[in-house]
């Protein structure tokens, strides 16, 4: 059976008492952080020098060692990641340094002036292309197979589930050749460590100089060997804050720049290397309306239902630019008309 979420802070709170008296901790100050889409949790709690974060990440359900083998990639590449001060991976706990109180998304949503929010994306865009640097030793390849596969979630969840439509023949075949095509066309690009949700709710402000320079970056975990253009994809549609298209070029562009002059293997001419990101953002935002979709309905977390409609008009966005995503773009036109199924998991 598995521990109910009493029963892991018990446990929590066992280790943290096992743990080196060294390390100050203040027991009684432990507390929630976050929680994300999977069965990871996290809490702070007072130190000798600050705060640090517990993770929380309960077996079988989770496992702590990509989480320590990709931050290890990272560190080592010299990127802002948590220092992992205790570690008890059999339990599915480790004991991290703290980034800051406050994600970009958090800044964001708090209100930013448009200067102090180009600086910390143009900080963001720099840690990119070193993390693009860093060593993908030991990490999974991001393939075509792998790329397909996830696209199915959005016929499965987000069509069928959600809005309680069935595809007809015609449709699944179009639907297949559009997947196929996105499939080997980014599976093409240059590998390069990928993290896979490189957006604003992973990347943490970090005002003050004990938290390192900007961004710290979290939630790092599912990291891949994989396409290229698919972390800027990530950052410049993020699924949880609407950047309109001209800012989305204005960062794409700086990217591209600095990631020639770093001897990144983008394309020498620029509107290829839009292409081939776009095309990227495609294949994710297809996903992650299914991946929503499924959160919704088979877990009971509708507040992700709030970000469908920005993640639609970024599917939107590259369809309507290139035609042989027209049927696709159909569907969704035909898929808007209808009332979405609710649905919750208790």
């Amino acid at each position: 059976m598995n521990a109910s979420p009493d029963t892991r802070r018990t446990l929590i709170e066992a280790w943290l008492r096992s743990l080196p008296p060294g390390l100050a901790l203040r027991l009684e100050t432990l507390r929630p952080a976050s929680s994300d889409a999977s069965f990871r949790r996290y809490f702070r709690l007072e130190a000798e020098h600050g705060t640090v974060i517990v993770m929380d990440a309960p077996p079988p359900h989770e496992d702590v060692r990509p989480f320590l083998h990709a931050g290890d990639l990272l560190r080592q590449a010299g990127l802002n990641v948590p220092t992992v001060l205790a570690e008890a991976p059999n339990q599915g706990l480790l004991l991290l340094s703290d980034l800051g109180r406050e994600t970009y998304y958090q800044r964001i949503q708090a209100g930013l002036d448009d200067a102090r929010l180009q600086t910390l994306y143009r900080e963001a865009l720099a840690a990119l292309v070193q993390m693009q640097q860093a060593s993908t030793a030991g990490l999974p390849p991001y393939d075509t197979a792998r790329l397909a596969a996830e696209l199915e979630l959005f016929p499965e969840w987000y069509v069928q589930r959600h809005h309680g439509t069935a595809l007809n023949n015609g449709q699944t075949e179009a639907l297949q050749k559009i997947f196929q095509l996105l499939s080997e066309r980014c599976a093409t690009q240059t590998p390069v460590y990928v993290h896979r949700d490189f957006h604003s709710p992973n990347l943490m402000v970090c005002d003050e100089a004990r938290f390192g320079p900007n961004p710290g970056i979290l939630d790092f975990q599912d990291a891949l060997a994989g396409p290229l253009a698919y972390d800027l994809a990530s950052l410049v549609t993020d699924a949880r804050t609407t950047w309109e298209e001209p800012q989305q070029l204005d960062w794409a562009i700086r990217y591209w720049e600095m990631a020639r002059k770093a001897g990144l293997p983008v394309p020498a001419d620029f509107a290829e290397f839009h292409c081939a990101y776009e095309w990227m953002s495609l294949q994710r935002n297809l996903r992650i309306l299914g991946v929503f979709a499924r959160l919704n309905h088979r877990d009971g977390k509708s507040g992700y239902l709030a970000h469908m409609p920005r993640v639609n008009q970024y599917v939107r966005q590259v369809a309507r630019r290139y035609g042989v995503f027209a049927p696709l773009l159909r569907l969704l036109d035909q898929l808007d008309q209808t009332s979405p199924t609710v649905g919750y998991t208790f």
